[in-house]
């Protein structure tokens, strides 16, 4: 990703709809309490200061632990043929039933260098429940071991077998979706494009979780933001550029294949639902593609979380935006899956603050937030250890405890419901107040 030159943030005529407040004033308060522990965790040693296995490794261990993971009724894995060898699927089903079921395609971000199936794992389960739909993980090939264009090959690969193959996995093939989030939203644009390109199955939706697509220039959110104690900063955007180089050296990166928002032609393509960040670098590619899509009349679904950060959707036991986020997915699905009109419309969440602002008020807020984070934090982070070193102890530990654990549980349940008040609203087409779900 080259720094060129800033193209201009979405204005004029393809800007309609955008969000009316691009960043909040501050993050939201579960995003601030997650980001200082965060930040000083990292302080002393950053990541970039680690090894490419155990980054992945960390990564992988950070999104099992902090993700709700809710059960479902049944998880396989599957191999099937690809480009370049076998490509790993992970099938979430909510329920066991007979009837074929709709299928949404999920490809995991981390900048297309870390990230698996087990990263994605906790997104997948949740919208399963929530679209009442299978999810279909797909574990595509990573760089620098595989240049960017092995990646996407897989991505569309994987949709093209199960459109040929799904029946007899319960799937029905004429209600499909995708998505990702991050460099998993770029291929899902990339791969939705060249889909409708060959002439494939129609797409009922695609969901881009703040996407990357724009992999040459950079946005003005990338000044705004990229310099801040966020999870995506500048640093980090540098290694991933560092690490990427090898396997960027013979791609024509302004190719739509690669940068979709470069794409001459967005007629026809699926209803989307984009999803972006305020406090995200890459924000702007997110809103810039959905102005692109929007004037091409295609539908889209904006949902503006101005309070958040790059990233968060990953983080649904600690952060009330993932599981607002992770629902309205859920529920965008449901609606294409049962060939509803696709909304086209603008929602912005954020905190809820007090009529009347008092300073010790909100100071409490924010020390029973931050005692909250830190008290699920250390105990998710603890399971998920005991489970990685031993995880025949880990569930008999679980087994044993859980009876004492409930009242706390119960506990804490009714202090986070307490404390979480995001708002929504429907800023365009026509201004309304949108419901939030705990």
């Amino acid at each position: 990703m080259k720094n060129n030159q800033e193209p201009e943030a979405p204005s004029g005529p393809q800007a309609i709809g955008m969000p009316r407040v691009l960043r909040a004033h501050q993050p939201d308060r579960e995003a601030r309490a997650f980001l200082r522990l965060v930040n000083f965790s990292t302080r002393l040693r950053p990541a970039e200061n680690y090894s490419l296995p155990r980054l992945r490794q960390g990564w992988r261990l950070t999104a099992l632990a902090l993700g709700k993971n809710p059960p479902v009724a049944s998880v396989t894995e599957q191999r099937i043929d690809g480009p370049g060898g076998e490509i790993a699927l992970r099938i979430f089903k909510p329920a066991n039933t007979q009837a074929l079921q709709p299928a949404f395609m999920w490809f995991f971000g981390g900048g297309f260098i870390i990230g698996d199936l087990d990263t994605a794992d906790g997104i997948c389960r949740s919208i399963a429940l929530a679209a009442d739909c299978m999810v279909i993980a797909v574990r595509y090939r990573l760089a620098p071991e595989h240049d960017l264009s092995a990646g996407r090959a897989d991505a569309l690969a994987a949709l093209e077998w199960v459109a040929k193959n799904g029946a007899q996995w319960g799937i029905d093939t004429t209600r499909l979706a995708i998505g990702g989030d991050s460099a998993g939203g770029n291929l899902s644009a990339a791969v939705a494009q060249e889909n409708l390109r060959r002439g494939g199955p129609a797409l009922s939706l695609q969901v881009l979780v703040y996407p990357a697509t724009e992999l040459v220039e950079k946005f003005p959110s990338y000044a705004q933001n990229a310099f801040g104690q966020h999870l995506l900063t500048d640093q980090a955007v540098k290694w991933i550029e560092r690490t990427l180089a090898p396997s960027l050296a013979t791609l024509d990166l302004l190719d739509p294949w690669y940068s979709p928002r470069r794409s001459p032609d967005m007629h026809g393509l699926a209803p989307a639902v984009i999803i972006s960040a305020g406090f995200d670098p890459i924000r702007d590619d997110g809103l810039d593609y959905a102005a692109r899509l929007r004037a091409a009349d295609v539908p889209v679904e904006l949902l503006h979380y101005r309070g958040q950060f790059h990233g968060f959707l990953n983080f649904d036991s600690v952060n009330g935006a993932s599981r607002d986020a992770l629902q309205r997915i859920g529920e965008a699905l449901g609606r294409a899956f049962k060939r509803q009109p696709a909304a086209d419309r603008t929602i912005e969440v954020a905190d809820s603050l007090p009529r009347k602002h008092s300073r010790l008020r909100a100071s409490a807020d924010e020390l029973a937030t931050s005692t909250l984070t830190s008290w699920v934090l250390t105990e998710r982070w603890g399971i998920a250890l005991l489970r990685l070193l031993a995880p025949r102890t880990a569930s008999a530990c679980r087994l044993l405890i859980r009876p004492w654990l409930l009242p706390t549980v119960m506990l804490r349940r009714k202090a986070i419901t307490g404390l979480d008040r995001l708002a929504a609203r429907q800023t365009w087409p026509a201004e309304k107040r949108c419901t939030v779900k705990p």
